[in-house]
């Protein structure tokens, strides 16, 4: 599994905390993680969470990654955002708890955390737990496990209602205001990673055409 980190502005500088405990958890596990910052308060690409969902979307719709990391001072502007967005169901997350039944239950593809919002001391531990519980089984098994059927069929109903709701991804990107689109995907690596790992050849070229 390849795993994208993303932070907003206001939690930039929270970016080597969580990509230390998300690397930890995740790594023996044999999964990757690509980090497309922010890394710091100070960069120059500068994402909003509004960018955050944006971003996410081209990556989980391209396939360039598999699982979303995010979140911003509440994580519910960064869960909001992500979930505008075709291909994406992203879980408001703040505890293991809340992990690990949002992998089970809903068996999305994106979670949102709050980085500010009751993050004091422990934080890091509870980034640790967090990514333990959505990462320790495999997704969308249910819970409770006699429950699993209705879970499932609810989830697959999920997904067909978002492919009517929701337009392409493509013609999305290019009816949104083309400066916060580039914006969103002008991270210093974002060209780096996204390309490498894109494994659709025509949100690629979409991509191409907006930076170009």
């Amino acid at each position: 599994m390849r795993i994208a980190l993303i932070n907003e502005n206001s939690q930039a500088a929270k970016n080597a905390v969580i990509e230390h405990a998300l690397k930890k958890v995740v790594e023996p596990m044999g999964f990757t993680v690509d980090n497309y910052g922010m890394y710091t308060a100070e960069d120059e690409a500068q994402l909003t969470y509004v960018q955050v969902g944006i971003l996410a979307a081209v990556l989980l719709n391209s396939g360039a990654a598999d699982y979303v990391i995010t979140g911003c001072g509440t994580g519910e502007g960064a869960m909001l955002a992500c979930n505008s967005f075709p291909g994406v169901i992203c879980g408001h997350v703040e505890d293991p708890l809340d992990a690990y039944t949002f992998a089970q239950i809903n068996d999305g593809n994106a979670i949102a955390i709050p980085f500010a919002k009751g993050f004091g001391w422990g934080g890091d531990l509870n980034l640790e737990y967090i990514f333990e519980k959505l990462f320790c089984e495999e997704s969308g098994q249910g819970y409770p496990r006699e429950r699993a059927v209705p879970e499932q069929r609810n989830k697959r109903i999920l997904d067909e209602v978002k492919k009517i709701t929701y337009q392409d991804i493509c013609t999305i990107l290019k009816n949104l205001d083309q400066d916060l689109v580039k914006g969103a995907l002008a991270g210093e690596h974002f060209q780096e990673y996204f390309f490498a790992n894109c494994k659709s050849d025509k949100i690629a070229a979409c991509v191409k055409e907006i930076l170009a």
